[in-house]
Parts: structure tokens; sequence; C-alpha cells
């Protein structure tokens, strides 16, 4: 009997793959410090801004609201005749997926400085929108001056992403992770991670260096790993995965309303803005207190520190942002989760016999995990803000199942598709979250009308014959 022969060891790989670190070490570590130095430059100047308007009486938000909604408007329909004359779209997910890792450089400053304005006037948004854009925006330029060829521009854009989210929060290894995560629902890039990984500590350590702060929380210590706990914190992500799903919603009817009234009436555009300022100070001067308007971060470390909340915080700062943003203000989108998530979990504590401090942890990691679509990255956050003190193992379990909880949904409607969520279901990979319709399996669906018809023997009847139907509907 002939033996099989060895698998040839070809020399040329390793060499490769050397040079393919060194290369990434090189090319991550420039988009990290050139990033770091912009993301730390537009954090300066928020913190400056911000600190001069924090406390002014409630009636001059009358006055500053209307005038940032306008000015946000004049602003963004600026970027958009540039953005038409340029021919590419100024977007993270377009830069990745459709334009070989290009960016329109001309517009960079723009959405930064739109942020300050939100964000100084009471705007309830947050501070990573700019610098993740600032990222990317600056990472096409490097991969431009380079000349590199589109595929590795993709991957130097997604290092810029990445390191603008860890600049931003102070969390190196999950913001690059979210940076890679947040491109595709359900499939990771893991050529992008290393990059991103470099490009994430570097842009991190450059912040530090620069002056940016950052806070990280100390949580009770918990006792002895408990299923009885574990079981608990995932009740607690499965409700934040559906407060998740209303801060989705609430974000696009407002926004979808918006363009509804403007194109009834043909409102000029930086008007509804304008409008949408007006209806936030009506709004925080006759029922939701003023602590939920900027990035609140106040009261996300309130929530954390175990201060009761009340059950509608969630509701009031989903309400602000959703006004905010979808009115055409600009700015992030995920210091708003962090808030709405340490507020929801420690309002829901007590429900479960949870301390409100490990509610607000675990409701902060689940709010993010659902509503960005980034689990993985979600949970790293968790142990990266508040060590090992809230347990891996609470965040994990808590993360997934509101990630799974909140469905196909996502704040970011250019989100592309990779997989479904549940082998019931079906979606068309690589298709914007926000423009693809999830359909029910095949064998669900013929299970279902079984049962209709012919009650529920005939349904479990179906159920044996499911997979074989998923596999013909998978395969069509």
């Amino acid at each position: 009997m002939k033996l099989p022969s060895a698998p040839r060891i070809d020399l040329l790989e390793p060499a490769v793959m050397l040079a393919t670190v060194l290369q990434w070490l090189i090319l991550a570590s420039l988009t990290g410090l050139v990033v770091g130095a912009g993301t730390s430059l537009f954090l300066h100047v928020l913190f400056f801004s911000t600190g001069r308007t924090q406390s002014v009486p409630l009636w001059i938000y009358w006055l500053l609201l209307p005038l940032a909604g306008l000015a946000n408007g004049l602003l963004m329909g600026y970027a958009r005749r540039r953005l038409e004359a340029s021919g590419l779209k100024d977007s993270i997910f377009a830069a990745v997926h459709e334009q070989g890792g290009r960016m329109p450089w001309r517009t960079l400053w723009i959405k930064p400085v739109a942020a300050v304005i939100t964000l100084a006037s009471g705007g309830s948004a947050g501070k990573e929108g700019p610098c993740s854009h600032l990222g990317a925006s600056l990472g096409a330029v490097i991969g431009q001056v380079f000349r590199l060829n589109a595929d590795l521009r993709q991957r130097i854009v997604a290092c810029g992403v990445s390191a603008g989210f860890a600049s931003v929060f102070g969390t190196p290894i999950a913001g690059a992770l979210y940076g890679v995560e947040m491109l595709i629902i359900g499939r990771i890039r893991h050529d992008f991670l290393f990059p991103a990984l470099i490009a994430g500590v570097t842009s991190y350590q450059v912040s530090k260096a620069l002056g940016i702060p950052y806070e990280h929380y100390a949580v009770d210590v918990l006792p002895v790993f408990s299923e009885s706990l574990f079981l608990r914190t995932i009740l607690v992500g499965m409700l934040c995965g559906l407060v998740a799903r209303v801060f989705v919603d609430l974000i696009y009817a407002v926004r979808n309303a918006c363009h509804r009234l403007q194109a009834r009436w043909a409102i000029w555009p930086p008007l509804m803005p304008l409008m949408g300022g007006l209806v936030l100070a009506l709004l925080v001067s006759f029922a939701i207190p003023t602590d939920y308007l900027g990035l609140s971060l106040p009261l996300m470390d309130r929530a954390l520190a175990g201060e009761t909340m009340p059950y509608a915080g969630f509701l009031w700062k989903t309400i602000l942002v959703a006004v905010t943003l979808g009115s055409g203000f600009y700015g992030g989108i995920v210091t708003p989760q962090f808030v709405i998530g340490a507020v929801a979990g420690n309002a829901f504590a007590h429900l479960f016999g949870i301390s409100p401090t490990l509610g607000a942890a675990v409701g902060l990691v689940s709010v993010v995990a659902a509503a960005s679509n980034t689990p993985l990255a979600a949970i790293l956050m968790g142990v990266e803000l508040f060590g090992g003190a809230v347990g891996t193992l609470y965040a994990a379990g808590s993360a997934i199942a509101a990630y799974l909880i909140i469905g196909h949904r996502s704040v970011y409607p250019d989100q592309r598709l990779g997989y479904a969520k549940s082998s019931w279901m079906r979606v068309r990979p690589d298709i914007p979250v926000g423009q693809e319709k999830t359909r029910l399996s095949y064998g669900l669906l013929k299970g279902w009308r079984q049962m209709q018809t012919r009650g529920w023997r005939a349904w479990l009847g179906a159920g044996r014959s499911a997979d074989g139907g998923d596999r013909n509907d998978a395969q069509s």
C-alpha cells in the first residue's frame, strides 16, 4: 500500500505572510498616528465648546437649538452639493463596499464641525460619529497618497474607522473590532483584524498622550459564577434588545416623517433641523429633563454608580436622539446607545433581583450589541470599560441575547447583511439592511400553513422535514 506523499512546504508563503505583517505594522501605525491626532483635536474642541454651554438657563435652549439646527442644515446642504460634484458617497460602508476605499476628502471637515455645533447647543447625539468619519477619511487620504490598490485601500479605511472608535472611547481592542464588525451583520473580515488592532492601539496611545481623558468604571465584585444570575442577566439583555429596537425604529420613523413633511410642503431643507431644534426646546421645557440633552454622560455615570433610574428614562433619551438626528442635525449614534443601555439596565435590574450597577453595565453592553449588530465588540467593550468585575460571561450572554432579539435592524441603514440571525429566516447576502426585507424560510411557512389547515399534529410532522425544505429554499 502506497502511503500518501507529505504536503510540500511552500517556503514562499511564510515570507509573504511576514511581509504582510510588516506592511501593516507600518501602514496601520501611520494611520493610527494620524487619526489619533485628528480625533484628539476634534475632542478637545468639543470638550471646550460643550463646557461653555453645559449649564445655561432653560430659555437659552430656545435660541441655541434652532440656530444650531439651521447651521447644521446649511453645512449638510453644502456637503451634499460637493458630494454630487465629486461623484462619491460620504459613507464608511460605501467606501469599503462600493468605492474601493475612496472617500471625498474635501468634505472631511464638515461633519466634525456640524457635530460640535449639535452637541454644544444641547442636541442629543454622540461624539463617535465624527471620529469614525475622520478616521475613514484620513485613512482614505493615506491610501491615496501611497497609491495603494483598491483592496489595500478598503483595509486602510477600516483601520481608520477602528482607530477613530478606539480614540473616542478609550477601548483600543473593542474599538478596533467594532470598526470591522459593524461592516457586515454576521460576518467578520478576518483579514481586517490585524491592521485594525494596530491602528486602534496606536490611535488610543496618541490620544492619551495628547491629553484626552478616559473613564473606566468600577463594578461591585460579583460572587462566584451562578447559573441563576447568568440567566437573569440574559433576561435583562432580552429586554434591552427590545429597548434597542424601539430606539432604531423611532429614529427611522422620525426621519421618514421629516422627509415626507419636507416633500409634501416643499420646505427648504435647512429649515427641517431648525424646526427640530424648536421641538427639542419644547420637549425639555415641558416634558423631559435637560439631563437627557447633549451627550448625557453624567446620566450614564449615575446609572453605573447605582443611582435609581426611571423606567421611562431610556424612552426620554430615545425621543430626543430621534428628533435630533431625524430632523437633520449631525452627530454620533453610539454614545446614545451607551446612555440608553445603562439607564434601561439600571431600571430593569431590580425586576430580576440584580444590583442596579450590574444591570446598568449589562444594559450598556446589550444595547450596543443589538442596535449596532456588534455583539463581539460590545462584549470586549464591557471587559475594557468595567474590567473583570462585570464578568465576561454575564456580558456575553446578555449581549448576544439582545443582538438576536432586535432582529434584522440597525442604526446604520447602509450596514450589509451577511447571514440571517435565525435558521428560520432568509436574507439576501450583501444587501444594505435598510433595503432588505427578511423572509421566513420555506420549511417554517410550510409548517405554519399545515398547522392552520390540519392542526398541531401536522405541524409537528412538518417540522421533521423542515431542514430539507430549508435546504431547497437556500439553493433556489
